[in-house]
């Protein structure tokens, strides 16, 4: 069937009624909850009939044609006794209802179902009953194409197994109809096998982030082709079923981000020991995986490791104690020797001023740039230029522009990058601090920055992979993890955005300008409070609004990156030729609907995994949560990052299927054409049922509430 949801409009013979009550849907399958469309219908102005008509779809032109025609009925107006509101139904001017006409109730609401045939125009008119006091109303419409499904369908066996799981779970994607057929309208999160001459097998199953509760149902133990199922980030919980090690074909098991507890099943961890399963049990506190000490030993071992754990912490603290006494007596001896020897030497104040790294003269720097010849960049710093060493080797001059801030961020980024040394931060090779010029010079990265590379000219050229992406993701996120984490003490970076992030030729990705870089006084503070600094669409709200800056503010920025990193856009997403909203925002109302596809850069061609963006996604969206104590650390969002570089070698490696699943959207899905028949197969009751359409026929909706 095909269908997208639209009001149908005005109409000048037509008039509103409403209700500020709500409107019982339990008698109909199409509304989970009461729908505010249902509060409102049209009745017309003059007269005792509503008319509208519908048009057969241009791209099928046959005589075969079928349509499913939905009308919903629910009164209202609470009507006096004396008063009457009754209608017959007419579909192409042959009456639908019984001889009595038909009277909706008042608040309730009731779908009446209808197919059509043929490929002509199609009328449906209402029209009141001569013993009628009242006209017609109808509060909303739905048609639909009904299209045959020449594919053949997914075995009973997995097709039942998803449909308990999804009532298990009160999945609410666009799980309707069957599984994998059609082809091209597949369930949301399953990858599904298919031959010409069988039905087609479920292979893989993604309900990762997807608010899954309670335990892992027993129906998935019916799939017996899965080989990848993804539990993750939800909070599934009890222990981890036997059956699992069971299941024939599974290869890959990710149940991390859970409330597991218990032990592992020992041969779910020797599978993964012997290599015939990718295994995930992490972050689940209560779950012993191999051997943690959260599983309860037997008695004798537990009091044998008591003695242990009493006895050896005792020993080693005594000797500790001796050696420490014995260190700190000597160490004293020799500091008063250092100190009498050692008194010509500069103050801590002193020394902490001395840079390692070269200082360039200006007139150096003007003959390696050959007087400034090519700006390769500009940020609020000032100008970047390109220059070459004695050797050859080519640099990054960035020259400091004539203000104090620009003073204050020149002797702030020389203090830190004099001291930080990762793979993934740029290289300081030197500075000048020679009278009025300020200049700072920096390993040459050819491969320019990541904005370029994903909206620039050379997108055009050479468009990154999804893989590249990725990779330039995780480069940078070390670069940040090594900043929070290993530097002592903590820096914040404070301007994380993608023109930040540089490029070598080989797309190593390297954080740069920390001229805004915040330290912590010391490792065990949480946020300090400053002055709000960054660049808009990538600044932490939370710390823009109360000044308390933390590592979070950076992941918030990071987060950003992400998502211009799996869709090309820049942070502002332009709607209209006037608006535009914050690319999160965006990218929570496209994956609303389930379709990733939407949001991905199309200049990738459609070459990547979708299960890895999908998680990349997820990923980004909690970078942005607030408030900023539930985003993931940078550490968290490494071991994220692997995890998803995983599943693209997998991918690529064809390990696994995961072609691109669809929305319901102008899907095509098998329906009985019998009028108002209810087959025994629960995969066609829920297409009759419609029951998890997001978005309805552009002839559907009724009269919307005004």
């Amino acid at each position: 069937m095909t269908g997208s949801g639209s009001s149908y409009g005005d109409v000048d013979a037509w008039t509103n009624i409403t209700s500020s009550t709500a409107v019982d849907v339990s008698n109909i399958s199409s509304f989970h909850t009461p729908s505010k469309i249902l509060w409102s219908a049209a009745t017309p102005v003059n007269g005792t009939r509503i008319d509208f008509t519908w048009n057969s779809d241009s791209s099928i032109n046959n005589d075969n044609t079928s349509y499913l025609l939905l009308l919903y009925f629910a009164d209202v107006q609470r009507l006096p006794s004396n008063a009457l509101r009754r209608f017959d139904i007419l579909v192409d001017n042959v009456t639908w209802n019984s001889s009595q006409g038909y009277s909706p109730k008042y608040l309730s609401a009731k779908l009446v179902k209808r197919t059509v045939q043929g490929s002509s125009q199609h009328t449906v008119s209402l029209v009141a009953t001569p013993d009628a006091t009242l006209p017609p109303i109808l509060n909303a419409f739905e048609i639909y194409t009904v299209l045959p499904m020449t594919e053949l369908a997914t075995n009973d066996g997995d097709a039942k197994a998803m449909m308990e799981i999804r009532t298990k779970y009160g999945l609410k994607k666009n799980w309707m109809g069957d599984p994998c057929a059609p082809k091209a309208f597949a369930w949301d999160g399953l990858n599904c096998s298919y031959s010409s001459s069988g039905p087609a097998w479920i292979t893989a199953l993604h309900l990762s982030s997807s608010g899954l509760n309670g335990q892992i149902d027993a129906s998935f133990r019916d799939l017996k082709s899965l080989q990848y199922l993804d539990l993750s980030n939800n909070s599934v919980s009890g222990s981890v079923p036997d059956f699992l090690a069971q299941m024939p074909s599974l290869t890959f098991l990710d149940l991390s981000s859970n409330k597991f507890s218990g032990p592992v099943p020992a041969v779910l961890l020797q599978k993964r020991q012997n290599g015939s399963l990718v295994l995930r049990t992490g972050n689940n506190a209560n779950l012993c995986d191999n051997g943690a000490s959260t599983c309860k030993p037997e008695n004798k071992i537990g009091n044998r490791v008591l003695v242990i754990a009493i006895v050896v912490p005792i020993a080693v603290a005594t000797l500790l104690f001796l050696v420490a006494f014995f260190m700190l007596r000597r160490m004293k001896n020799k500091q008063v020797t250092r100190t009498a020897n050692n008194s010509r030497l500069p103050s801590p104040r002193e020394r902490s001023n001395i840079f390692e790294n070269r200082q360039f003269t200006y007139k150096e720097l003007k003959l390696m740039t050959a007087n400034f010849k090519e700006e390769i960049g500009r940020g609020g710093f000032g100008a970047v230029f390109l220059g070459y060493l004695e050797n050859g080797s080519p640099i990054a001059v960035k020259m400091c522009s004539k203000t104090s801030q620009g003073d204050r961020e020149f002797s702030a980024e020389v203090q830190h990058l004099t001291r930080v040394h990762h793979r993934n931060l740029v290289s300081l090779i030197g500075y000048c601090k020679d009278k009025k010029h300020l200049a700072l010079v920096y390993e040459y990265m050819h491969g320019g920055n990541v904005q370029d590379r994903l909206r620039g000219e050379a997108s055009a050229a050479t468009p990154l992979t999804w893989h590249q992406r990725l990779k330039i993701a995780l480069d940078s996120a070390h670069g940040l993890e090594y900043l929070h984490k290993a530097c002592k003490p903590p820096l914040i970076h404070r301007d994380v955005k993608t023109t930040n992030i540089l490029l070598s030729d080989e797309l190593e990705a390297k954080i740069s300008d920390f001229g805004l870089t915040k330290v912590f006084a010391d490792d065990y503070r949480t946020h300090v409070t400053t002055q709000p600094a960054g660049t808009l669409g990538y600044l932490d709200p939370e710390y823009y609004n109360t000044s308390r800056l933390s590592e979070k503010s950076d992941v918030y920025s990071f987060g950003v990156v992400l998502l211009e990193l799996i869709t090309g856009q820049t942070p502002a997403v332009p709607v209209t030729g006037t608006e535009s909203i914050h690319i999160a925002l965006w990218v929570r109302q496209k994956l609303s609907m389930g379709n990733i596809e939407s949001i991905v850069d199309p200049r990738m061609g459609g070459e990547y995994d979708v299960n890895s963006v999908w998680k990349v996604a997820e990923l980004a969206l909690q970078c942005k949560e607030r408030p900023s104590r539930e985003r993931p650390t940078m550490t968290d969002v490494v071991v994220e990052l692997k995890e998803c570089m995983e599943l693209d070698v997998l991918h690529a490696m064809g390990y696994y299927s995961s072609a691109p699943s669809s929305t319901i959207n102008l899907s095509a899905a098998s329906v009985d054409l019998q009028s108002d028949a209810q087959g025994s197969d629960p995969r066609q009751e829920t297409v009759l049922e419609l029951e998890q359409l997001d978005n309805r026929s552009s002839t559907q909706l009724g009269p919307a509430p005004r």
